[in-house]
């Protein structure tokens, strides 16, 4: 861009345009640290679309009717979970601040808030609607949700001042004078139990992803009920609350041996299916495991090429061989499960 030539932009109609916060968002992530500047305009108007979130997100949550009920079994799991999350994005973005990596500071947090947040934490603490009407949300859920709201703000108020100064004045009854900028931010670094608890949600949430991809993949409506089997043990029992919430199950039982019209599907090697019934169509769900087993068939086969090489075995660094191998034992796992369920189709 030069001025001389007149082809920069004008940054007061980027601001009409796009707010002054999305013109901020969109010029830092387009400014990686030791970079040129690569502008695109696009970037402003993501930036628009995440102050929109933000908006949305605060008044649904203070449109929410409260109530001194006890907390929902949900709602402890998600605001323990949400808390861990915190302090994990929180110790990473103080990381990235000292090493000036400003960018990636800001797309952290913007994930934390658009995909935790937003598409995770309230979807599993919502209320649910009776007969076309709001329920109420318990009170200890609902204060635990406004203080996430508020280390949110503070944690984009230095990419975002604008709206976050707004939010935060509205969150809460403040003082004359009190801002968000001379308020503090202070986190504990996540412990032990706060990276097994979301390495254990991270899990859960492909749990629900993969019962929305068969609701997907089959055409079934989001508001039928489904029932989900756990072939041979559920290790995410304790979760079954907030996995039955978010996939909107009737049911979730641990069974020997699948349905022979469910569709299945793996999350690491624990395997979990849907039972159908009448409602897939028997010929085209074999010839789509079939397809699925000749991909699985030629990878396992690479695979086993390569851990044949006895020069890759002895010279590749052991970590690389344990990957290699573990690949050929998940692989086997899901390509015999796959044998299983087209056995049950067909049988």
């Amino acid at each position: 861009m030069s001025k001389s030539l007149g082809n920069s932009p004008d940054p007061i109609e980027l601001i009409e345009k796009f707010g002054a916060d999305g013109v901020r968002m969109g010029m830092m992530l387009s400014a990686p640290a030791g970079n040129d500047i690569l502008f695109d305009e696009a970037l402003c108007e993501q930036g628009r679309n995440f102050n929109n979130k933000i908006w949305n997100a605060f008044r649904l949550v203070k449109g929410w009717k409260v109530a001194d009920i006890e907390q929902s079994e949900a709602g402890k799991i998600a605001t323990s979970w949400f808390e861990a999350k915190l302090k994990q994005t929180n110790a990473e973005v103080d990381d990235l601040f000292k090493k000036y990596r400003i960018s990636e500071a800001l797309m952290a947090v913007y994930k934390l808030f658009w995909d935790e947040f937003s598409s995770w934490y309230l979807e599993m603490v919502k209320p649910a609607y009776i007969n076309g009407e709001a329920q109420p949300i318990d009170k200890a859920t609902y204060d635990k949700t406004l203080e996430f709201f508020e280390i949110l703000l503070k944690m984009l108020h230095p990419f975002m001042p604008f709206i976050t100064e707004e939010l935060w004045q509205h969150l809460y009854d403040r003082k004359d004078g009190e801002s968000i900028m001379r308020d503090s931010l202070k986190l504990p670094a996540p412990s032990e139990a706060d990276e097994k608890l979301a390495a254990q949600i991270e899990s859960v949430k492909q749990i629900v992803s993969g019962v929305r991809m068969v609701r997907s993949s089959k055409n079934i409506a989001p508001k039928e009920q489904l029932e989900l089997q756990a072939v041979g043990s559920n290790n995410y029992e304790a979760y079954n609350t907030v996995i039955a919430k978010m996939a909107n199950l009737s049911a979730i039982n641990v069974v020997a041996e699948k349905d022979a019209t469910a569709s299945a599907f793996m999350v690491g090697t624990d395997e979990f299916a849907v039972p159908l019934g009448n409602m897939i169509d028997v010929e085209a769900e074999i010839a789509k495991m079939e397809a699925q087993l000749q991909h699985l068939e030629g990878f396992l086969a690479g695979v086993k090429k390569k851990l044949s090489n006895e020069r890759f075995v002895a010279n590749a660094p052991e970590a690389v061989v344990a990957l290699e191998r573990k690949k050929q034992s998940d692989s086997e796992e899901k390509i015999a499960a796959l044998k299983e369920s087209i056995a049950a189709l067909k049988g």
